[in-house]
């Protein structure tokens, strides 16, 4: 069978997606999950994936999908196209509106700020819907990216994992396409015309994310493999051939 190039676009990205949510355990039988929908394409690309994956009989999933509109923002998001683009895979459309104050805590940059009461709000709704997890868009490039990140800033280890289970919460975070490249992403924004929304934010600002964007694809400019290499690195952790600290007794 001969396959359009769309098609075949859908079925590299599904491959993709299929292995993260299996390998990860991402996903189980009777889960009600809310995905985060900004309107970005990474988060339609999600709508899409997970509406599609909804209607394979096992593991039976529901999903939800909620806009945080932060009204201090001026955000002009199409919510009657946000909300087509969610009921064309039969997935129901929330729209929850919040705010915060930039000048509650100087210690914090307006971003952080508006980030943790868009995380907040998440909670909130997914709460009152009956979901056990929330779904967000973020995909291999961005995991990498908060792993080169993490260890240029934070001295650590660390990054988004595909599972993060929250019990002070009780609710799980999951990344579905954690193993999904943004360059397929991006191709299949254009192939399905996904509708860029107007962003205008008065704290955006060039940030560090941006520039870890570039190292990645230097990286891989310097070896293709770049990427698998990192992702394989965070699981293959050498303990012996890195340095250790001599505990003092006291």
């Amino acid at each position: 069978m001969k396959y359009s190039e769309d098609e075949q676009l859908l079925r590299r990205i599904e491959r993709k997606f299929s292995k993260g949510v299996v390998e990860y355990g991402l996903i189980e039988e009777g889960d009600k999950i809310l995905i985060g929908l900004s309107g970005g394409k990474d988060s339609l690309a999600l709508i899409e994936l997970l509406g599609r994956r909804a209607r394979i009989y096992k593991p039976r999933f529901s999903v939800v999908a909620v806009h945080i509109v932060m009204s201090n923002i001026p955000y002009k998001s199409d919510l009657e196209y946000l909300r087509a683009h969610a009921e064309a895979y039969n997935i129901p459309f929330v729209v929850y509106e919040t705010s915060f104050d930039p000048t509650t805590d100087n210690r914090k940059s307006p971003c952080f700020l508006c980030s943790w009461n868009r995380r907040k709000a998440l909670f909130t709704v997914a709460k009152e819907h009956g979901c056990n997890k929330i779904a967000l868009g973020h995909h291999m490039d961005d995991i990498l990216e908060t792993l080169l990140m993490n260890m240029t800033y934070q001295g650590a280890v660390s990054t988004m994992p595909p599972k993060l289970v929250m019990r002070k919460f009780d609710m799980t975070i999951i990344r579905p396409m954690c193993l999904v490249h943004e360059s397929d992403l991006k191709e299949l924004a254009d192939a399905h015309g996904y509708r860029k929304q107007v962003k205008n934010c008065p704290y955006e600002s060039q940030s560090s994310r941006s520039e870890m964007k570039g190292i990645l694809h230097q990286l891989e400019a310097m070896n293709p493999e770049a990427r698998y290499s990192l992702w394989k690195s965070m699981s293959n952790i050498q303990e012996d051939m890195l340095p250790q600290l001599i505990k003092k007794e006291k």
